[in-house]
């Protein structure tokens, strides 16, 4: 069972050796006990970026409960590898926005699994362009906030509903921001905004079928495999570093509705897993890519 002194260290650097040696050696000098600790050098093929990667969960004494404390006593290590780092409590759950638009089948397994506490998050707030889940919200005791977007809007009023939500974030001390089957292509402006903390689900096995209806796309190629893929937003569309995928087998009987019925699951699935490995810390970025510890 999880104690208020329960943190998670994420750290990349470029590889070489001493560093779990640093990282070890540190925290058993601070009192530290080490839970688990994972490790992956991406050093092995020709497209390697000859980066090291770590996670560490420990548990630290009562004097060490503060994580800037950690942070300033761990300053020496980093500075010495010229790592990427930070310290995590695990005590602190991270703020979740959800946002949606007409398909709900995302929102509502995000909701179950969070009031059935698997997963480690809040969710302060729920954005859509439609008005069709406020309901849903309200059964959950979420603010929801309704914030339009007609069919065919200019690029100024798309800015305009941007803007509001980058200040909900803001308000709201936002972590994380899922874009739950939220059907709208965002501003390069409101992706660099969410730069690192903002989960798309899209309902193909990225990279085949980007884009609009991929469902549809993936019927007309008789493909035997559908899939969903979780990635980081981007504002290259589709294009964002992937954090999980799953598929399910289809035959030719199937009709495209048929796809989106089954796809409908594993997209579930998918995101949830995404959502809580980012929660988690699990998740580290490299380069285009992800390095996920489960």
């Amino acid at each position: 069972m999880k104690t208020t002194h329960e943190f998670v260290l994420t750290l990349s650097c470029r590889d070489t050796t001493g560093i779990v040696h640093a990282v070890s050696g540190l925290l058993y000098q601070a009192g530290c006990n080490i839970i688990d600790s994972q490790q992956f050098g991406d050093v092995q093929s020709e497209d390697s970026t000859g980066l090291f990667f770590m996670r560490v969960h420990f548990a630290a004494p009562d004097h060490l409960a503060d994580a800037r404390t950690l942070e300033s006593l761990f300053s020496h290590v980093r500075e010495q590898f010229q790592m990427t780092a930070a310290i995590h409590a695990l005590v602190r759950k991270p703020r979740v926005l959800v946002m949606v638009s007409k398909h709900g089948h995302c929102l509502n397994d995000l909701l179950f699994r969070w009031r059935s506490g698997w997963l480690p998050i809040d969710i302060p707030a729920i954005v859509s362009n439609h008005p069709d889940y406020a309901e849903l919200a309200a059964s959950y005791g979420i603010p929801f906030h309704h914030l339009p977007l007609p069919t065919g809007s200019s690029a100024e009023v798309k800015r305009a509903q941007e803007q509001q939500v980058e200040a909900l974030v803001s308000e709201e001390g936002i972590d994380l921001v899922v874009l739950a089957r939220y059907m709208q292509i965002l501003s390069a402006e409101f992706c660099g905004f969410l730069k690192g903390r903002a989960i798309n689900i899209h309902h193909s096995f990225l990279p085949s079928f980007k884009g609009a209806k991929p469902y549809y796309q993936a019927h007309d190629r008789g493909v035997k495999l559908i899939g969903a893929t979780a990635h980081y937003v981007t504002a290259d569309l589709d294009e964002g570093p992937i954090i999980e995928q799953d598929v399910e087998r289809v035959d030719h009987t199937l009709t495209p509705e048929d796809f989106t019925a089954v796809g409908r699951d594993v997209e579930c699935v998918v995101l949830a897993r995404a959502v809580k490995w980012h929660a988690e810390h699990r998740v580290l970025m490299n380069g285009h890519k992800t390095v996920v510890f489960k």
